[in-house]
């Protein structure tokens, strides 16, 4: 079967370099059909698993689609190019591949399908790189941003804030989730927004700029149905225990399932916030209902299992 398709990948490749040839009663090479035989040849050599035949046969399909002018279907040709190297388990060569394509997508007008390849691409590096992945869904979120397609922009500005955090990168995750919440108020999601806030508190605790944390729930006020909402409870109980060092205060906030069942990366910032000075263990029950006393020692035993907060 994969030797029938190899043959019949080569019968078309032959046909194709027949359409290339002229005469002098054919003074052009008829590049749309060569074009045209070459993506048979590729998806043959596909068929067969000769992936590497394959990505250079779309290749030549797409320099025949340039060469006619047909620039969409020369990006199409170069995005399957790179995921014959994705079959190859050939990742970066994939992703050069696939951003090429989107260059072409874009200077074609066609920027949803651009968007949509660099979301793809993000996708597949995702498990090798993070950090390249964050590049493309930011990339991806741009585009879709520029056609004022904010949600589509919003949901892979959301999936580059969670890797930034996840690589802690912890300032280039404030701006980023700064943006997104931005974004979801001016499309009017406002519970989005509260829970965006609640995101940025933990960002900015971990990145021991209490002020900042701050001044994201006091902003967040004048979205309609904040104040007073449980997101807005929570984050005050916990700027407030973090401010008086209270440590059980800060665990029952971190530890409620409001944060807890955030998206993971968020919720593991939570159970590992560390109040200044805290040394990461609960206090035993206060004594008296009014403390913040910098030199009340931290007398439990008992530790979380997350260790390594920044704070």
């Amino acid at each position: 079967m994969a030797a029938q398709k190899i043959n019949e990948a080569h019968e078309h490749m032959a046909k194709a370099e027949k359409c290339l040839k002229t005469s002098l009663t054919k003074w052009k090479p008829d590049f749309d059909s060569a074009a045209s035989e070459y993506a048979k040849a590729a998806v043959c050599f596909k068929n067969a698993k000769q992936y590497d035949q394959a990505k250079d046969a779309y290749l030549k399909e797409a320099e025949y689609h340039t060469e006619n002018k047909t620039l969409f279907h020369a990006a199409k040709a170069i995005e399957q190019a790179g995921m014959m190297m994705k079959e190859q388990k050939k990742m970066p060569e994939a992703i050069q591949y696939i951003e090429k394509a989107c260059m072409m997508y874009m200077e074609n007008g066609t920027p949803d399908t651009a968007a949509m390849a660099l979301d793809r691409a993000g996708k597949l590096i995702e498990p090798l790189n993070l950090e390249k992945a964050v590049d493309l869904y930011q990339k991806a979120a741009g585009v879709y941003e520029n056609e004022d397609r904010l949600r589509q922009a919003v949901e892979l500005l959301g999936k580059a804030s969670r890797l930034l955090v996840r690589l802690r990168r912890l300032d280039d995750a404030a701006v980023a989730m700064q943006k997104e919440k931005n974004m979801y108020k001016e499309i009017e999601n406002f519970p989005m927004c509260f829970k965006k806030t609640t995101a940025q508190v933990l960002i900015h605790l971990h990145r021991g700029d209490f002020v900042a944390a701050d001044k994201c729930v006091r902003e967040s006020y004048s979205l309609p149905g904040y104040s007073g909402s449980e997101d807005c409870i929570a984050m005050e109980t916990l700027l407030q225990g973090y401010d008086e060092q209270d440590e059980d205060q800060v665990y029952r906030v971190c530890n409620s399932p409001l944060l807890k069942y955030m998206d993971n990366d968020y919720a593991k910032l939570a159970i590992s916030l560390r109040v200044p000075g805290g040394g990461g263990k609960k206090k035993k029950a206060p004594a008296a209902p009014q403390g913040g006393a910098s030199g009340a020692p931290a007398a439990a035993e008992e530790e979380d299992d997350y260790e390594g907060g920044l704070c």
